[in-house]
């Protein structure tokens, strides 16, 4: 099973899920498997800082994982990284990363940051700043937009169709929806992504979503690609065939 890669989609703080995830991918494929991680760590679940520990940990002890880079990770990155927080232009007017429907206080709580009805953004990034450990930042920071393996290409959000893959934008990398999902071409490989979520994986010729809606309480997308090109889920009874 050397040519095994196993994906996991978006986490948003759901330790226990991506625990269980874990768990399931070291029993099917040992301790050395490759898995990427497709991004979204953090916001809308309980344990953000744990997520965050558990992959940034693994990375440094070698484990053979890749981590990419969410639009939640970025809004957290760029309030935190200093010298000032920045806000994401891509969110609408009247959003930030603290809104209801974002869930950056979910993510404050588990690094026990109050945020108060009244305080300046530099104020509150500065407090955060301090209760978030440097390693966090510095996984953030490292995390990466695109990963190309196997003849697939990995990426959280999607791609902009009719676009080199090495001239993707990053907006669109951690942003994109329809014009990537409601596209039927082909893209030069297969792009596995998550950032929508879906009630199940969903492999279409072209892409394949593993954002099963973590952020929602559900148990985030894992899937099995192999070098001969059959995709599998994993399940707590174990692989379910998906197509390839």
């Amino acid at each position: 099973m050397g040519d095994t890669i196993y994906a996991i989609g978006d986490i948003h703080g759901q330790m226990a899920m991506l625990d269980t995830a874990l768990d399931r991918i070291e029993r099917d494929g040992g301790p050395d498997a490759r898995v990427i991680f497709l991004g979204d760590y953090v916001d809308r679940g309980p344990n953000s800082r744990g997520v965050i520990e558990r992959l940034s940990r693994g990375l440094a002890e070698g484990r053979n994982w890749v981590c990419l880079k969410g639009n939640h990770d970025r809004l957290f990155e760029w309030f935190i990284a200093p010298p000032a927080p920045r806000q994401d232009p891509y969110l609408l007017l009247g959003y930030d990363w603290f809104h209801e429907r974002i869930g950056g206080l979910d993510t404050a709580d588990s690094y026990g940051v109050d945020v108060p009805t009244r305080i300046r953004r530099k104020d509150l990034a500065a407090e955060f700043r301090a209760a978030v450990p440097p390693e966090h930042l510095a996984f953030l920071q490292g995390l990466k937009l695109m990963h190309r393996e196997a003849g697939k290409v990995f990426v959280h959000a999607g791609i902009r169709p009719g676009v080199p893959l090495d001239q993707q934008d990053e907006e669109d990398l951690l942003w994109i929806r329809q014009e990537f999902h409601d596209d039927p071409r082909d893209h030069g490989a297969l792009i596995v992504h998550g950032h929508t979520p879906v009630e199940a994986p969903e492999l279409k010729p072209n892409r394949l979503n593993l954002d099963t809606g973590a952020g929602y309480g559900r148990p985030p997308g894992v899937a099995v690609l192999e070098d001969n090109g059959a995709i599998f889920t994993l399940e707590a009874s174990g692989r379910t065939y998906l197509g390839g």
